[in-house]
């Protein structure tokens, strides 16, 4: 079967989207049949620049930047288009040419206009305007950006609704997503990746305990809800440490309501650091924070952290909740005092943490089973070949 996968981002760039889109072409070309032969033969086009990024790598051909003509003529000549994200261009494309055409969902671009069921820019959740049918509150949503760019992105996003109702098959991460975007079949597969499992982070007993945040610091990931609780927390007079690893153009207000909450030495910003330095610096970090705000459709950094042994307090998202089932804790979305209460628990319990840590890493090693992804992918192209 020669199988299409279009994906707007792609190495080098980082992201969950290029995480779980390498992982899904990369194990779907390695797929035998009885006799030994490939079952799939994987194409995988981006918009993405190679920047240096060698694909020869890589055990699939990668088309970048493409000319639409080109896009036209790849898609003629598959059997299945697979497209991550509901990209406009190639799902028409796809449908045009009457091929059979699979969308997994990395966003809300089919309920939201801006993609992150958040309104902007107080970057709160949004409670769903855009299906309740409360277009002005989309509209001026988006108007930071210009009322003309606003209509536009409103627009779209009916477009892309009447797209994905066509389409074999709609494939959300979490069921959460898949009753959400009110698609007809929709199909949930959680994201799988090879090497999410590794060994788990050797435990180092640190005194006093550190917390963790890992991501890009940008005002959708809620860092902002992590320091003040810290602030709540040395108020309460507990022992921790904050550690904040990753960096982003948020970086320089958060170092300074870091001081303003008087928490100089509590918290540490790592910047950017690479796979390597990080196994080393989570070896003594005991809590993992994921305080974001909304846009997220499953919870990669969740996973991860879970595979790693590490105990999770994340916001109370409906893609966190299901993807930490009973393996971690909850807090109400951007409020400091729900999260300063539960990592208070785990700050007061360490038996507690080991117990959540053992039953996250069980749980992932069974949600995230990457052979289980690829086995649902691959009954997915095959019913959607009865579909058009």
């Amino acid at each position: 079967m020669k199988l299409l996968l279009y994906s707007h981002f792609f190495a080098p760039s980082i992201g969950g989207v290029e995480t779980l889109v390498l992982s899904l072409a990369r194990g779907l070309s390695q797929v035998r049949s009885a006799n030994g032969e490939p079952q799939f033969e994987v194409t995988l086009i981006t918009q993405t620049p190679a920047q240096g990024y060698d694909d020869r790598l890589l055990p699939f051909p990668v088309i970048r930047q493409p000319s639409r003509a080109q896009l036209w003529n790849a898609i003629c000549c598959t059997t299945v288009l697979h497209v991550a994200g509901a990209a406009l261009l190639p799902i028409f494309f796809g449908r045009l040419a009457r091929k059979p055409v699979v969308v997994e969902h990395h966003g809300f671009h089919t309920i939201c206009p801006n993609g992150q069921l958040l309104i902007e820019p107080a970057g709160t959740p949004c409670p769903g305007h855009f299906m309740a049918g409360h277009h002005k509150e989309c509209l001026r949503c988006n108007s930071g950006s210009g009322w003309l760019e606003s209509l536009r992105l409103w627009l779209f996003t009916f477009v892309r609704r009447v797209l994905c109702r066509g389409v074999a098959c709609n494939i959300a991460p979490t069921e959460w997503l898949g009753r959400l975007i009110q698609l007809p079949r929709v199909i949930p597969i959680p994201h799988g990746f090879q090497d999410l499992l590794g060994p788990p982070v050797p435990a180092q007993a640190a005194d006093p305990p550190f917390i963790a945040f890992i991501g890009r610091l940008v005002t959708t990931k809620g860092v902002a809800t992590l320091i003040a609780a810290a602030g709540i927390l040395r108020r309460a007079q507990k022992r921790f440490k904050v550690l904040i690893m990753g960096d982003g153009p948020e970086r320089a207000a958060l170092e300074t309501l870091v001081q303003a909450e008087q928490l100089g030495g509590l918290v540490n910003f790592t910047g950017r650091i690479n796979a390597d330095e990080l196994r080393a610096a989570l070896a003594g970090v005991c809590i993992v924070v994921v305080p974001s705000l909304g846009g997220e459709v499953f919870g990669l950094v969740v996973a991860e952290n879970m595979s790693r042994g590490i105990p999770v307090v994340a916001s109370d998202l409906g893609a966190f909740v299901e993807v930490l089932g009973n393996t971690g804790l909850t807090f109400e979305t951007g409020n400091a005092e729900a999260l300063a209460v539960q990592l208070t628990r785990l700050l007061d319990d360490p038996a507690l943490r080991e117990s959540l840590g053992r039953q996250a890493r069980q749980r992932a090693e069974s949600f995230c089973d990457i052979h289980r992804m690829l086995a649902a992918h691959q009954r997915v192209y095959l019913a959607a070949l009865g579909h058009t």
